[in-house]
């Protein structure tokens, strides 16, 4: 719990149970892990189309959906052309 204090006032990159990419600035999390995202996107992975960024805001993700946190390089994220990366979506987790 103690190493997501790290992460505060930092682009991350959160991959959620039901398959969801969430990237955005990491406002604040608590004692269960929750976490709440700062001018956040979704990015929508297609086999067919480049990614699709959907803009969230603010957005509060449950800590029991986050399967993974992760920080962004900024430069690295921006060199990026999301409209020619071709990726089949993250399949939802079924326990």
């Amino acid at each position: 719990m103690s190493s997501l204090q790290g992460y505060v006032d930092r682009p991350v990159l959160l991959v959620l149970q039901d398959g969801r990419a969430i990237v955005g600035t990491m406002a604040g999390f608590d004692q269960k892990s929750n976490v709440v995202l700062s001018d956040s996107k979704e990015r929508v992975y297609s086999a067919d189309e480049g990614v699709e960024e959907i803009p969230l805001g603010l957005y509060l993700v449950k800590g029991d959906q986050i399967v993974l946190i992760g920080e962004l390089d900024e430069e690295k994220d921006r060199s990026v052309d999301l409209s020619t990366i071709r990726a089949d979506p993250i399949p939802p987790i079924h326990y």
